[in-house]
C-alpha cells in the first residue's frame, strides 16, 4: 500500500498493548498508580530503564495513545498530551526559557499567551522581544546568542495574520535558533507544521479535536529536527543525541514537576473526536469562507478578515501554506462597540461563548471579553479593536448563519 491518508493512519494506530477483551476504543484507565511483579520491575520503571507506566500524573495508557495517534498522524517524534493549550505553551518556555534569555515573537497573540510572556516569564528575567513576525529581516534583527526561540501563531487569535512559515524556518536554522508554533488554528490534518520548518508545534486540542467541546487539552509535538546543542539551556541534557534533548528536559522533568499532564477520561473523549476531526474541519472551513464572502456584501458590515478571501493582504501566502480554506474563524468590523454589542445579543442561532472550532457556531468581542483586562493602549499595539467581533464556525449550514447575521444587523 502506497502512503495512507489522514484518516486511515489514524484508524490503523494500533494499541501500544492488545487489549484483552478486543476493545475497538482504547478504554479509560482511570487509574492512579500501576503494580508491578517486582521491586527490580518497579526500579527498571522508575529510573526510565522499561518504558512500564508507573503513576498517571507522568503517563496513562490512555493518554499514551492520543499521544501515539497524534505522532503516527503528524510523523513526528515525540508528542506529550496536557491538560489545556496554555499548559502546553507554558512547559515548552519552561523547558526552554532561563534567567537573561530573550524570546523574539509577535503582538499579535492569543491574551493569555501575551500575558504568559510579558507578566509570568518576565519575573524569571525573561526578556520578550516583539517584532514583525511577517517581516524576515525584522526577525533576525532582533534574535541574538541570547534568544532561546522565535515563537508565533501560524494564523493569529484574533488578527488573522499570516506569516512565511519557509521564510522563517530557513533563517532560523542559518542562525541555529528553534521556530516553536501555535498550530491550533490550522488542524495537523491539512497542515503538517513539520514540513514548513516548524521544529516544535503546540496545538490547543480543546478546540478541533475534542469537537463538542467537551474536553480541555493542549499537545506538544516534537519533530526532532532542532540540533539543542546550540541550546544554553539544553546543550548539556543529550550530549550524544542533541535531537532529543528537548524531549528529555521536558518528560523527564518539567512535565514531570509541573504536573500538568491530560486526564485519562479527556483523552479518551478526544481519541473519539480525533476519528471525525478531519471531516468536520472541511465542513467548517468551506462554510466559513463561503460566509465570509457573503458578509462582505453586507453594507452594515465595514470590512470582514478571513485569509481565504481574494482581497485578504495574507490570502498567497495562506493559500501556500494552509489551501483554498485556511481554518474556520472569522472577524468582522462594524461602527463601533455598541453596534458589536447589539449584533450580540440578537443573535438566535449562533451562540454567546468563547473557545473556537465547537461544533456550534460561536461569537464573541475579543476587545470586552479576551482582552477586556488589556489597557486600551495595550490593545491598540496588539491590534485589537472595539469595532471587532470574532465568530468560529460550527456544523451548521451557511445558509442558517448567514440568516441569522441578516436579522440581528437589520433589527
Amino acid at each position: 500500500m502506497n502512503k495512507k491518508s489522514y484518516e486511515s493512519t489514524l484508524l490503523a494506530t494500533a494499541f501500544p498493548q492488545q487489549d484483552p477483551y478486543g476493545a475497538l476504543s482504547m478504554p479509560v484507565y482511570n487509574t492512579l498508580a500501576y503494580e508491578f511483579d517486582s521491586a527490580s520491575d518497579m526500579e527498571a520503571a522508575f529510573c526510565g530503564i522499561s518504558s512500564e507506566h508507573v503513576y498517571s500524573r507522568i503517563t496513562n495508557p490512555t493518554v499514551e495513545y492520543l499521544e501515539e495517534r497524534v505522532r503516527a498522524i503528524t510523523r513526528s517524534y515525540r508528542v506529550t498530551a496536557l491538560n489545556s493549550g496554555m499548559a502546553a505553551i507554558s512547559n515548552i518556555f519552561i523547558a526552554l526559557a532561563y534567567n537573561g534569555c530573550n524570546i523574539v515573537t509577535s503582538k499579535h497573540l492569543f491574551g493569555n499567551t501575551y500575558s504568559f510572556f510579558t507578566n509570568t516569564l518576565k519575573w524569571f528575567g525573561v526578556e520578550i522581544r516583539f517584532c514583525d513576525i511577517t517581516n524576515p529581516e525584522d526577525v533576525c534583527r532582533l534574535v541574538d546568542e541570547k534568544t532561546c526561540a522565535v515563537f508565533l501563531e501560524i494564523i493569529s487569535n484574533p488578527q488573522l495574520e499570516v506569516a512565511d512559515l519557509r521564510a522563517l524556518g530557513d533563517i532560523l536554522r542559518e542562525k541555529h535558533l528553534p521556530l516553536i508554533a501555535d498550530t491550533t488554528i490550522i488542524p495537523f490534518s491539512v497542515f503538517r507544521a513539520g514540513d514548513f520548518g516548524v521544529d516544535i508545534e503546540v496545538v490547543a486540542s480543546t478546540k478541533y479535536i475534542s469537537s463538542g467541546g467537551g474536553g480541555l487539552g493542549g499537545l506538544i509535538i516534537d519533530y526532532g529536527t532542532f540540533d539543542w546543542s546550540y541550546s544554553e539551556k539544553l546543550k548539556d541534557v543529550a550530549p550524544q543525541e542533541p535531537q532529543k534533548a528537548f524531549d528529555i528536559k521536558l518528560r523527564k522533568e518539567i512535565h514531570r514537576n509541573m504536573g500538568a499532564y491530560m486526564t485519562p477520561q479527556v483523552a479518551y473523549m478526544q481519541l473519539l473526536g480525533l476519528e471525525t476531526m478531519n471531516v468536520r474541519y472541511e465542513r467548517q472551513s468551506r462554510t466559513c469562507k463561503e460566509l465570509a464572502r457573503k458578509l462582505s456584501l453586507l453594507p452594515q458590515i465595514k470590512s470582514v478578515n478571513y485569509p481565504g478571501l481574494q482581497d485578504n493582504p495574507y490570502h498567497e501566502i495562506s493559500k501556500k501554506q494552509f489551501g483554498e480554506n485556511p481554518g474556520a474563524m472569522l472577524t468582522f468590523d462594524l461602527t463601533d462597540k455598541e453596534a458589536c454589542f447589539r449584533l450580540i445579543d440578537r443573535v438566535k442561532l449562533i451562540r454567546r461563548a468563547t473557545n473556537l472550532f465547537d461544533n456550534k457556531s460561536l461569537i464573541i468581542h475579543p476587545a470586552g471579553t479576551i482582552f477586556g483586562t488589556f489597557t486600551p493602549q495595550q490593545r491598540a499595539q496588539m491590534n485589537v479593536n472595539d469595532t471587532t467581533v470574532r465568530l468560529s464556525i460550527g456544523l451548521e449550514s451557511v445558509h442558517d448563519l448567514f440568516s441569522d447575521i441578516q436579522q440581528a444587523l437589520s433589527q
